[in-house]
């Protein structure tokens, strides 16, 4: 069977792990965005790259890509993903709350940027059919290339970041419409338009309900069912069947995957499965984004560039300042500060990843002539290419203005947040004791905890719970450990309990820790692994029973108490002794 193995099969996949081994690590060092990188060797590796000169230099085809279309297939899995992320950062609340931005700004931006760009298509000889084409083409952004952008920089919560993921959501809504309208302009029987045309929204329509309908009464309970597995492999399975099965139906009914998986997202972000399913599909994502940009790099025909350059860069830049105009007039007219709306222009002016889909849906159906799409699509490509230049123009640009987030409302009320919150390890008999505490006294806390069964049961009386391994550092920096006040860990697993504590000390070497021990020999390890307090129960229990029993015989309660503050003070200090300190270096060695 090895025998039968072709190696040049894998050839292209090989090329890609390698760019992305290589490319991610050095534009890092060089505090560059990796996406200009994958761009770049999608380029080079390209068939109108080096791959135009293999007939010259043979020995280059073992370094270029051989099947573009297969590879861009599978790229657009990293949109799917990617908007399936976004979905799980809101909710429908959140989304309610953003309405004003996402229908209000969004909706004008498409409506207007697809008005002057069809208009100056028609200018330049268009026809009308193949102006409006091209102008909701390139009217839409790059949502793949934007968000993480931003993300990278830590401003998507800034205003220009709201304002600018509002109208990138609008434009994916756009999508369908857009490519059902060119379905019907491009019918071969010439007839005019008839009511009865708008009945080819109905399957999109129909397949959103659906999707809604099914992910609200089956994510959950699946989830949970997989969760009381206990097996990784299978909750990792199941996450990718979220993502991939909400994408594949919405595409069945017509509408793109990546809303499908928007909308699947929005439903997971109000379960306690979120932060999990997070951490459990982020390596996927990043490596299809990757694999995206790569072949964003592939599709630059260089020879058309090479052939004319002046009208193709002047399509780019003229792309750029029309729909940067629009979008900065726009924010204005909404409220936004000069900065914050200039910011979001940079950020939108380019074209984006639909671009590609629509644009070959038209020269499908004969809308827009073939070397007409191709050379606009060489523009927008050029245009995408500018966006991590112009996203750091925008936060120079921007600057603190634009990292106020009070101007867009995205956290609905009565909802606790994240950040900010006390982390409490474990909602058993301990962790609801210590919850109920924290809620006494007003402190915002977020639960973490491994059994479905207790994360269900803490969720029907309004706890905010998620389910997740807490000693995975990538997990706690989900719930919010890098700006959480404390972290309580009430697991009944020694084990567990320091994972947690190390974990967490690794991470936030100035957190509060607080953690229960078995015993006192456990509690000195918890000591050691960088706890703040550690809490042996048999002590405590100990002095439980001396406090009630000296109170009980006649003792005044006033020097009871007195003493057995300082028994467990005495208790502290044995336990937390400088020796400890030598072992808990020895122990972050070793590590």
């Amino acid at each position: 069977m090895a025998g039968e193995v072709s190696p040049g099969e894998y050839k292209d996949v090989v090329l890609f792990l390698a760019t992305a081994g290589i490319v991610v690590p050095l534009f890092r060092r060089w505090n560059i965005s990796p996406i200009l990188g994958f761009l770049g060797a999608g380029v080079v590796l390209g068939p109108f790259g080096l791959g135009a000169l293999t007939s010259q230099f043979p020995w280059l085809a073992a370094v270029t890509v051989d099947n573009p279309d297969d590879i861009a297939q599978l790229a657009e899995f990293g949109v799917v993903f990617l908007l399936f992320m976004i979905g799980l950062e809101l909710s429908w609340e959140r989304l309610r709350l953003m309405r004003k931005y996402v229908f209000g700004l969004g909706g004008l931006q498409v409506a207007l940027s697809t008005a002057a760009i069809a208009g100056a298509a028609m200018m330049l000889g268009q026809p009308a059919p193949a102006a409006a084409a091209i102008g909701a083409a390139l009217a839409l952004s790059s949502t793949a290339i934007v968000m993480p952008l931003l993300a990278e920089s830590k401003r998507q919560h800034s205003q220009a970041g709201r304002a600018t993921f509002a109208v990138l959501l609008f434009q994916d809504l756009a999508v369908a419409p857009i490519l059902i309208t060119l379905a019907v302009l491009g019918r071969q029987d010439g007839s005019d338009f008839d009511a009865r045309d708008l009945l080819a929204f109905a399957p999109a329509v129909l397949g959103l309900l659906a999707l809604f309908i099914v992910g609200r009464l089956a994510l959950r309970p699946m989830l949970r069912s997989v969760a009381k597995a206990k097996s990784e492999e299978l909750f990792m399975a199941a996450s990718l069947l979220v993502v991939i099965g909400a994408g594949l139906l919405a595409a069945f009914t017509g509408v793109s995957m990546a809303l499908g998986a928007f909308v699947a997202g929005l439903l997971l972000a109000e379960t306690e499965y979120r932060h999990e399913v997070e951490r459990t599909i982020e390596p996927f994502k990043g490596l299809l984004l990757g694999l995206f940009f790569v072949s964003i790099g592939i599709g630059l025909d260089l020879s058309r560039l090479i052939a004319d350059p002046l009208p193709i860069l002047g399509m780019a830049l003229g792309l750029m300042l029309l729909t940067g105009s629009v979008v900065y007039g726009l924010g204005r007219l909404f409220g936004l500060k000069s900065k914050v709306a200039l910011e979001a222009a940079l950020l939108l002016s380019a074209g984006g990843e639909f671009a590609f889909v629509i644009l070959d849906s038209a020269m499908n159906v004969g809308v827009v002539d073939q070397a007409v799409g191709q050379t606009i699509l060489v523009a927008s490509t050029l245009s995408m290419i500018c966006i991590p230049v112009l996203a750091l123009f925008g936060a120079r640009a921007g600057g603190r203005a634009a990292a106020k987030p009070e101007s867009i409302a995205t956290e609905p009320e009565g909802e606790v947040p994240d950040s900010g919150a006390v982390l409490v390890i474990g909602y058993g008999r301990v962790g609801k004791l210590v919850s109920d505490m924290l809620s006494r006294h007003e402190v915002p806390w977020v639960g973490i905890e491994r059994d479905p069964r207790l994360v269900e049961s803490g969720r029907r009386v309004g706890a905010h719970i998620f389910f997740g391994d807490a000693s995975r550092a990538d997990f706690l920096r989900l719930c919010g450990l890098e700006s959480a006040r404390a972290l309580i860990v009430t697991m009944d697993s020694p084990e567990g309990a320091e994972a947690v504590v190390a974990t967490a000390r690794e991470l936030k070497p100035d957190l509060t820790i607080v953690a229960r021990a078995r015993d006192a020999r456990h509690a000195k390890r918890l000591y050691d692994l960088g706890a703040t307090d550690a809490v042996p129960e048999t002590i405590e229990a100990s002095l439980q029973l001396s406090e009630a029993a000296l109170v009980d015989i006649g003792i005044p309660m006033g020097l009871v108490i007195a003493s057995i503050h300082e028994r467990r003070d005495e208790f502290r200090k044995e336990l937390n002794r400088p020796e400890s300190l030598g072992g808990r270096r020895r122990l972050r060695d070793r590590r």
